[in-house]
C-alpha cells in the first residue's frame, strides 16, 4: 500500500527531480527560458502538496530524490498534472476567463484581417537549414489552427529539429564558399599533393578548420594513421584495412564467449543511444559496422575494455569518411546503397583513426578512469583563477565539478555540442598538439566561462546541475566553435606553461 501511494505521489508531483521532464541541450531546443521559469514559479505558488520546504542542497539529497528516475513506467508521455483549484483565487480566474473569452471573440469576429495581416507581414526569421525551414511552418501552420494553445498548455513540448545537417557549417548564414575559402582549400590540394606532405604546414593550415572536400585525408594523416609520403599511402591504407579485417576474422565470433558477453551485450546496448536523432546512426548496417569496430577495440586493449562513452568517438571519423563519398547531407544518406569495398574502408579507417585518438587518452578509461579524474581537477582549479565568482557560486551551492564535467571529458564535449560542431572541433583537436588531452581542457574552461550569465542566474543546485547538463547549443555551427577555440588557445597561452598561476 505505502509502495502504491509512493508511485501515485510520484506521478502527480511534476515539481519533484524524479518526475519526467523535457531534455534541453545539443540534442534537444531548450524552452522559452521566461515561460518556463514563470511557469515553475507560479505552480509552486498554487501546489498545496506535501513536499519539503527545504531545497536539495548537496548532490547526496539530490541523488536520493531522484532514486527513482529511471523507473518511468508508463507514464512517460504525462505533461504536467493539473493545478490545485483549491488555492486559486475566485476574482483572479474570473478575470482570466473572461480575457480567454475576449479573445476568442475577437479572433472569431475578425478572421479574415488576420489572415490578411498575417500574409502581408515578411517573416524575419533566419532559417540555417531546410529542416529548420520544415519546422518552422509545421509550428507556424499548428499555433495558427490554435492561437491559445502555448498559453493553455505551459510549458510547451520541445520539436526537435534534425541535428546532424553537416553542411549547415555557418549559424549566420553565409555562403557556402568565399574567395578566402578557395584560397585555403587551393593551400590545402597544394599540401597533400605533394611528394611529402608538411605536416607541420598542413597542422597550421587546419587549426581554423578543414575544408569539407579534404577533410578525409587530413583527418589520416594528422591522426597519424596515413605516412606522409604520397607512394607510401596507397600500400599503407591496403595493409591496414586486410589487418582490421583479419582482426574481424580472429575475433569476432568469439563476442558471445562467456568472458566476452558482458562486454559484447554492452556495446550492442549502447550502440542505438548513439546519436539517436540521426537516422544515419539508426540503419541496422551502420549499427552492426559500430558494434564490430568496438568489440574490436575492446579486444585489442584489455587494460581498459569497452566503456561507456567510446562509442560516440567513432560518429565523427564515420561522418568524415562517409562524407567521402557522399555528395549530399549524410543524415537520411542510406548506407546500403554503397559497394561493399567502399563501406570495408569506411569501417578499416574509422577503426584506426579512433584508435589513434584513445591511444593518446586511453587512461580516461582504465581502471578508475584516473585521466578524467585529473582533468576535471585541473579544471577546477583552472576556473578558480580564471573566474572565482563562478567557482564560488558553486561552492555556495555545493556543486562538484565532476558532476558535470565528467562527461565532458569522458564524451570530449559530443554530448554538449551538434555534431557538425564537434567535427569542427575535432578540425583544431587533431592540428594542436596533445589535442584531445590536454587543449581540450582549456575548451572546456572556455566553454564553462561562456555560460557564465546563465550559471549566476540559477541560485540552488538543481537549477545549476540541470543547466550544466543540458545547455542550449542546438543552433551553434563554425562562428560559436571558432570563438570557443580562440578563447581556449589565450586561456593556453596564459597558462599552460606556467601551471602554477592557476593554483591557489
Amino acid at each position: 500500500m505505502a509502495a502504491e501511494h509512493s508511485k501515485q505521489f510520484w506521478k502527480r508531483s511534476a515539481k519533484l527531480p524524479g518526475s519526467i521532464q523535457p531534455v534541453y541541450g545539443a540534442q534537444h531546443p531548450p524552452l522559452d527560458q521566461r515561460l518556463t521559469k514563470n511557469f515553475i514559479r507560479d505552480r509552486s505558488k498554487v501546489n498545496a502538496l506535501p513536499v519539503k520546504g527545504k531545497k536539495t542542497s548537496s548532490f547526496h539529497e539530490f541523488a536520493r530524490s531522484t532514486s527513482d528516475a529511471w523507473d518511468i513506467g508508463d507514464d512517460e508521455e504525462e505533461d504536467f498534472p493539473p493545478p490545485s483549484f483549491e488555492a486559486l483565487n475566485s476574482k483572479v480566474a474570473l478575470a482570466t476567463a473572461a480575457q480567454v473569452l475576449e479573445n476568442h471573440s475577437k479572433l472569431r469576429e475578425k478572421p479574415e484581417r488576420s489572415q490578411s495581416v498575417s500574409d502581408d507581414v515578411p517573416t524575419c526569421k533566419v532559417i540555417k537549414s531546410s529542416s529548420e525551414a520544415h519546422i518552422s511552418r509545421a509550428s507556424s501552420d499548428s499555433l495558427a489552427r490554435n492561437p491559445l494553445q502555448k498559453q493553455q498548455s505551459l510549458p510547451l513540448r520541445p520539436i526537435i529539429p534534425l541535428v546532424a545537417r553537416i553542411s549547415d557549417q555557418n549559424a549566420s548564414g553565409m555562403p557556402p564558399m568565399t574567395i578566402r575559402e578557395r584560397t585555403r582549400l587551393e593551400k590545402f590540394k597544394q599540401l597533400l599533393s605533394s611528394t611529402n606532405t608538411d605536416l607541420e604546414e598542413l597542422r597550421k593550415c587546419s587549426w581554423p578548420g578543414v575544408p569539407r572536400e579534404v577533410r578525409p585525408v587530413t583527418w589520416r594523416l594528422l591522426s597519424g594513421y596515413l605516412p606522409p609520403n604520397m607512394e607510401r599511402r596507397k600500400l599503407t591504407l591496403q595493409r591496414k584495412r586486410e589487418e582490421y579485417f583479419g582482426f574481424i576474422e580472429q575475433y569476432y565470433d568469439s563476442r558471445n564467449d562467456e568472458h566476452h558477453q558482458d562486454t559484447y551485450r554492452q556495446i550492442h546496448i549502447d550502440i542505438p543511444r548513439t546519436n539517436p536523432l540521426i537516422p544515419l546512426f539508426q540503419q541496422p548496417l551502420v549499427q552492426e559496422i559500430f558494434e564490430r569496430i568496438l568489440f574490436i577495440w575492446a579486444i585489442r586493449h584489455p587494460a581498459s575494455g569497452y566503456v561507456q562513452g567510446i562509442n560516440d568517438l567513432v560518429t565523427p571519423f564515420f561522418v568524415v569518411f562517409l562524407s567521402e563519398h557522399v555528395e549530399e547531407d549524410v543524415e537520411n544518406f542510406a548506407v546500403h546503397s554503397l559497394t561493399e569495398d567502399v563501406l570495408r574502408s569506411i569501417e578499416a579507417d574509422s577503426f584506426w583513426c579512433m584508435s589513434k585518438l584513445l591511444d593518446g587518452i586511453q587512461d580516461n578509461y582504465t581502471f578508475a578512469q584516473p585521466g578524467i579524474q585529473k582533468k576535471v581537477k585541473a579544471l577546477e582549479e583552472l576556473v578558480s583563477r580564471i573566474d572565482d565568482q563562478v567557482h564560488n557560486h558553486f561552492r555556495r551551492y555545493e556543486v562538484e565539478y565532476l558532476q558535470f564535467a565528467f562527461r565532458w571529458m569522458n564524451n570530449l564535449l559530443m554530448r554538449e555540442l551538434p555534431l557538425r560542431c564537434t567535427i569542427r572541433l575535432w578540425d583544431t583537436y587533431q592540428a594542436e598538439s596533445e589535442g584531445f588531452s590536454h587543449f581540450h581542457l582549456y575548451v572546456c574552461a572556455a566553454f564553462l566561462i561562456k555560460w557564465r550569465k546563465e550559471i549566476l542566474d540559477e541560485e540552488d543546485f538543481q537549477g545549476l546541475l540541470m543547466l550544466l547538463q543540458n545547455l542550449p547549443t542546438i543552433h551553434w555551427g563554425n562562428e560559436e566553435i571558432g570563438l570557443l577555440l580562440a578563447e581556449a588557445y589565450r586561456l593556453k597561452y596564459m597558462f599552460a606553461d606556467a601551471p602554477n598561476h592557476y593554483r591557489r
